[in-house]
């Protein structure tokens, strides 16, 4: 267990320095950081699923590809799906929505709370509706506030309760199902680079580009390939409960690259601070139980 809590956390620090990394990539604009990410990750995301026995899966779902050519349409929805959340997540902190990008991270879990109920009438506990409650109230100063949530927040907590039902239902929910989403997004990922300002001669104008972009994507696949280790490794509902370490080190890059909580955004990230701590504490409660029970 306890290298599966080093491979979580160890996921969470990198994404979080990747998030942050995309600042020291200049000139290169967000939407140029994701197709050279995207370029980068997939052959190494190829390679550990060959070494790991996961390759299996995309032969699975090739084979089911030609009995069910609609499948297609389904892959290509949840590549679109997984894809905009990728490209957020490069463009966001160079374009000041660092801070909305991770407190919609911050709300997701909520989110898929209701969408596990809604969906697949999964019933939330008591406590989960206690922070179903307080996420109710932060949500709700914010739409008070401004009107609704950023669009950047929108995209997330929406998009990928979206996503995950879309490859449950689909039977796509494993590493071969996000090895198609990953190689779909790649002709998108490839026009950004060519028809980007600087195309494939990104160090025309800064030669330390030829090294900051392979480095890009070691840290995209050493984080991805930590996670995927450490979901191993770990039992659900610790795995989970680790999960909040990253939106509190992305709140910490959002601050470092000079956004603020302004006074009045205090009632809305509080509550959902709090929702959150509910929801550790019952993620605490329910691993006593089961050492318990052991």
């Amino acid at each position: 267990m306890s290298k599966g809590i080093v491979f979580s956390v160890l996921a969470s620090t990198l994404f979080a320095v990747m998030y942050y990394y995309t600042s020291v990539l200049w000139p290169l604009s967000g939407t140029e950081i994701f197709g050279w990410r995207m370029l980068l990750t997939l052959p190494c995301m190829t390679l550990f699923m060959c070494v790991s026995g996961d390759w299996r899966h995309v032969l699975v779902i090739f084979t089911r590809l030609f009995k069910q050519p609609r499948l297609l349409g389904v892959l290509v929805a949840s590549s679109a799906l997984v894809g905009v959340q990728l490209w957020l997540f490069m463009w966001a902190p160079l374009n000041g929505h660092s801070l909305d990008v991770s407190l919609g991270y911050f709300l997701l879990p909520l989110t898929m709370l209701l969408t596990a109920r809604v969906a697949f009438g999964e019933h939330l506990s008591h406590l989960q509706k206690i922070a179903a409650a307080l996420a109710a109230m932060g949500v709700a100063n914010e739409v008070y506030r401004v009107g609704g949530f950023s669009w950047t927040t929108l995209v997330v907590v929406v998009g990928y309760p979206l996503y995950f039902v879309l490859r449950k239902r689909a039977g796509t929910d494993n590493l071969g199902g996000l090895w198609f989403d990953m190689l779909l997004v790649i002709p998108l990922a490839w026009w950004f680079i060519f028809s980007g300002e600087h195309g494939f001669d990104v160090a025309s104008e800064r030669s330390a580009l030829y090294t900051l972009i392979p480095i890009l994507g070691a840290i995209s696949a050493m984080a991805l390939i930590s996670y995927i280790l450490a979901s191993r490794m770990l039992a659900f509902s610790l795995f989970g409960l680790l999960s909040y370490v990253e939106p509190v080190l992305l709140v910490m890059v959002a601050l470092l690259l000079g956004e603020s909580i302004s006074s009045g955004q205090w009632l809305t990230y509080i509550p959902i601070w709090l929702a959150v701590m509910v929801l550790i504490f019952e993620g605490f409660k329910h691993l006593v139980r089961q050492r318990r029970s052991l």
